[in-house]
């Protein structure tokens, strides 16, 4: 080979190595140029991501405060007669003694109109959501229900741990008891 034939191709790789330096270089620049799209693109579906969760969790937490503040509302409504209710229990208490002292009496008529002024208050209250609570002698005491007022010796050994007597009645209104019934328990 002539020393021309030599240069023109050394000239040639010269320029495909130099045209393949330009075409490296321009790969990568695109590479960048696309490694910088795709984090912008990143960037931007994380930042929608975070949007989401907060969205998410905001709806979630208002969707917490109006179930509770409805059960709120509930449970106001249920017991707005409360203070009412629990101030006309030593009325109740009242006529339960009249009626046991007009039974002892000879006016039959007397009694009729007590009782049934008795009824239709219980009635009033019971349609408010007043329940009373039954307790007899002989059940087991439950501190969670019932409150001892005293302890006596059980007439027998089956009635310790057991109501003997009942002082005071309870009451309920809805879910919740408003006055526990006062109880004396054997021991």
């Amino acid at each position: 080979m002539s020393d021309k034939e030599n240069t023109l191709d050394d000239e040639f790789l010269e320029n495909e190595i130099q045209e393949d330096d330009i075409n490296e270089q321009e790969a990568t620049l695109e590479d960048v140029e696309n490694v910088e799209e795709r984090t912008e693109e990143e960037v931007l579906r994380e930042d929608l991501a975070k949007e989401k969760d907060k969205f998410l969790r905001l709806f979630a937490e208002f969707e917490n405060y109006k179930k509770r503040t409805s059960k709120e509302r509930m449970d106001l409504f249920k017991t707005a007669g409360q203070e009412v209710i629990v101030s006309l229990l030593p009325v109740l208490d009242d006529f339960d003694r009249a009626m046991k002292e007009l039974a002892k009496s000879d006016d039959e008529e007397m009694f009729k109109g007590i009782e049934l002024i008795n009824v239709k208050l219980r009635e009033t209250l019971k349609s408010k959501g007043l329940q009373m609570l039954e307790v007899n002698t002989g059940d087991v005491f439950d501190a969670e229900i019932h409150e001892a007022i005293t302890q006596i010796p059980a007439p027998d050994e089956k009635m310790k741990g057991k109501i003997i007597d009942v002082i005071e009645k309870g009451f309920s209104l809805g879910d919740r008891i408003i006055r526990h019934p006062k109880v004396v328990v054997g021991n």
